[in-house]
C-alpha cells in the first residue's frame, strides 16, 4: 500500500472518522496484517476495553429437511433421504432439557425449510421450550425461515414475529445473509430470501424491540469487494434501526467428512479453497474497521478453530460465542482438531491465554458475571496487542 494512503487511513481510524467503500477495498488490498490488526484492535479497545464476552449456549436443530439446496450447505436433506429427521416437539423439549446443565442461558435454534411442517409447529415449539426452560433465552430462526413462514402461513412477517415473541422469542439468528451481492448470491443460494427480504425482516424485528445478530459467509467464491458491499449494506441498515448487537464473520467450510449416505452436498468445494488463517484475521480486522456502528464482533470458534479464534481477539473481535455442543450446520472441516464442546472453564482459559478479561453475558449482552483476567504473576503473562 502507498505510504501516503496508509497514513491517511490510519489518521481516519484514529480520529474516529467513518471509512468509505474505497477505504475498505484499500484495507483488503494491504498485505500488512500486523498494521491492520493494530488498527482494528484500537477500535475494539475503544468500544470494549480488555473484555472478551462469551455465553453458555447450546444449538438445537429440530429438522434438517429443507426445500433449498444451497451450494455450500451439507446440512440439508430432502424428504425421505437417509439421515433426514424432524423432531416432534416433545422430543425437542426433552433434548433441550438435557442441555440445561452448566447454567445454560441461551438456546440457538435454526432449521431447514421444511415443506410439510405446519406453521403452528414453530410458535408451539418455542412456547413449550420456554415452559421447560423459563430462564433460558430463545434465539431462534433466520430471516430466511421467517420468510418461509410467511409462505406456509399466509401471515405477514409482522404477524409472525408478534406470535413468536408472544411464544418466547428473544432474538432472531443472523443466518441467511451469506453474501448479499447478486453477482455472488445467485451461485450460492437456493432460496428466495435475498437482501430485500432479509433486511425487511430484521428491520421489522428491530422495530418490535428485538436485538439481532448479523452475519457474513466469507472465503468461497466472493471477492473482497463483495465483503465490503455486504458490510456497508448492514452498516446502513444499522444507521436506520440500531438493532444489530453483533457482527459475525462466518468462514465457509469444505466438507471433509464422509457423509453417511456417500453424498457430498457442498457443490462449491471443487472450485474453492477455504480462507487461510491470515485471510480470516484480515476479514475480522477490516470488518471491525468498517462496521463502526455495531458494538460487538464475534468469532465463532467452531468455524475458525480455537487458535485462530484467539488471534481474532487481537484483530477486532471481542466475543468468542459460547460453549456449543454438537454444531450440525458445519463440521470440523479445517482439520485443526476443533472440539465439539468448550465448557465455561475452557472458554475462561482460552480468553485469559489470549491476554483478555472474560465476561459472561446473556443473549442481550447484559453482563451475568465478570471474571479475573490473566494471572499477573504468571511468567510471561499474555497481554493484548499494544496500540
Amino acid at each position: 500500500m502507498d505510504a501516503g494512503l496508509k497514513r491517511e487511513l490510519e489518521q481516519k481510524v484514529l480520529a474516529g472518522e467513518r471509512l468509505s467503500r474505497e477505504d475498505g477495498l484499500a484495507l483488503y488490498a494491504s498485505d500488512d496484517l500486523a498494521w491492520l490488526g493494530g488498527l482494528a484492535h484500537e477500535v475494539r479497545t475503544r468500544k470494549n476495553g480488555d473484555v472478551v464476552h462469551f455465553n453458555v449456549n447450546r444449538h438445537l436443530n429440530m429438522t434438517n429437511v429443507c426445500t433449498a439446496s444451497c451450494a455450500y450447505c451439507s446440512f440439508q436433506r430432502k424428504p425421505g433421504e437417509k439421515d433426514a429427521y424432524t423432531m416432534r416437539i416433545e422430543e425437542a423439549v426433552r433434548l433441550a432439557k438435557a442441555m440445561e446443565s452448566e447454567n445454560l442461558t441461551e438456546l440457538h435454534i435454526v432449521n431447514g425449510l421444511h415443506p410439510n411442517l405446519p406453521w403452528r409447529y414453530y410458535p408451539r415449539s418455542l412456547s413449550e421450550l420456554k415452559k421447560a426452560l423459563p430462564n433460558v433465552s430463545l434465539k431462534a430462526f433466520t430471516a430466511t425461515e421467517i420468510h418461509h413462514f410467511e409462505t406456509i402461513s399466509g401471515l405477514s412477517a409482522s404477524e409472525i414475529l408478534d406470535e413468536l415473541i408472544e411464544a418466547g422469542l428473544e432474538s432472531l439468528t443472523g443466518g441467511g445473509a451469506e453474501i448479499f451481492d447478486w453477482e455472488v448470491r445467485q451461485h450460492i443460494v437456493d432460496h428466495r430470501t435475498h437482501w430485500e427480504d432479509w433486511s425487511r425482516i430484521h428491520r421489522l424485528a428491530h422495530e418490535k424491540g428485538l436485538k439481532t445478530p448479523c452475519t457474513m459467509l466469507y472465503g468461497h467464491i466472493e471477492e473482497p469487494r463483495h465483503r465490503v458491499d455486504h458490510v456497508l449494506r448492514l452498516r446502513e441498515l444499522q444507521d436506520e434501526t440500531g438493532g444489530f448487537q453483533v457482527f459475525i464473520p462466518l468462514r465457509y467450510q469444505h466438507d471433509f467428512v464422509d457423509m453417511k449416505d456417500g453424498k457430498i452436498r457442498n457443490r462449491l468445494q471443487e472450485r474453492t479453497t477455504m480462507a487461510t488463517g491470515a485471510e480470516a484475521l484480515k476479514t475480522f480486522a477490516v470488518s471491525r474497521l468498517l462496521f463502526d456502528n455495531v458494538p460487538h464482533v464475534k468469532v465463532f470458534w467452531v468455524m475458525h478453530g480455537v487458535q485462530t479464534a484467539q488471534l481474532a481477539l487481537q484483530h477486532g473481535a471481542d466475543d468468542m460465542d459460547g460453549s456449543v455442543v454438537e454444531y450440525k450446520i458445519t463440521h470440523d472441516a479445517d482439520n485443526y482438531g476443533t472440539p465439539n464442546k468448550l465448557t465455561r472453564d475452557d472458554l475462561l482459559e482460552l480468553i485469559r491465554d489470549a491476554g483478555f478479561r472474560p465476561v459472561e453475558r446473556n443473549t442481550r449482552y447484559e453482563i451475568i458475571r465478570e471474571y479475573p483476567g490473566p494471572d499477573a504473576d504468571r511468567r510471561e503473562s499474555p497481554q493484548p496487542m499494544r496500540v
